[in-house]
């Protein structure tokens, strides 16, 4: 792996991660604002170093597959802290979660056989939905401002938006698994011999 400047920044959008989830989870008002400051520049860091990646042909497979495994790694622990806070239903949560490491599974089983899944427009996105859905709830739980039940109910903003998030998310996926059956089959195949 060389350590070109997209690569770089993919690595820094992992590192902020749990400068993120720690300073979001502190009880003071300033620091849960840094939080979401310090998340802001790790979504910053996956738009530039796609435009580098593209505007300066700097292209690797390593590159292919850690970019969006950093994108997953970032909104996952949003959204797992969202819920756990109250004000995202566990079930979305799972389907998002599930979705996006099980295609990163598959990922990584088409590269270590020479190829490569490129990222669909649609799942690309995707991703911009969740990261703006994350950015606006982050700044919505900074103005403190209460709700009568946890999580929000159904008809409320949140829930509605994270709801056509899940949905997208579940829909990229099965594009994903469709348009690469011949992997998913070679590894299920796998996997039966294992289990005999």
């Amino acid at each position: 792996m060389k350590l070109t400047i997209p690569n770089q920044l993919t690595i820094l959008r992992i590192l902020l991660t749990p400068v993120f989830l720690y300073l979001y989870l502190q009880p003071d008002p300033i620091l849960k604002l840094a939080g979401t400051v310090v998340f802001i520049i790790a979504a910053a860091t996956d738009w530039y170093d796609g435009y580098t990646a593209r505007r300066f042909n700097i292209i690797s497979r390593w590159g292919q597959f850690m970019d969006p495994l950093a994108d997953k790694i970032l909104i996952s622990s949003a959204i797992i802290v969202f819920a756990y806070i109250g004000f995202l239903y566990w079930w979305m949560v799972w389907i998002i979660v599930i979705r996006d490491f099980l295609i990163t599974f598959l990922r990584m089983y088409a590269l270590s056989y020479g190829k490569s899944i490129v990222t669909s427009q649609t799942a690309k996105w995707k991703t911009s939905l969740q990261m703006t859905a994350v950015f606006l709830l982050l700044l919505y739980t900074n103005l403190n401002i209460q709700h009568g039940s946890y999580p929000p109910p159904y008809s409320s903003w949140i829930t509605l938006t994270f709801l056509g998030v899940t949905l997208l998310t579940a829909y990229t996926g099965l594009q994903y698994l469709f348009e690469n059956r011949n992997h998913v089959f070679e590894i299920w195949r796998r996997m039966s011999k294992l289990i005999r």
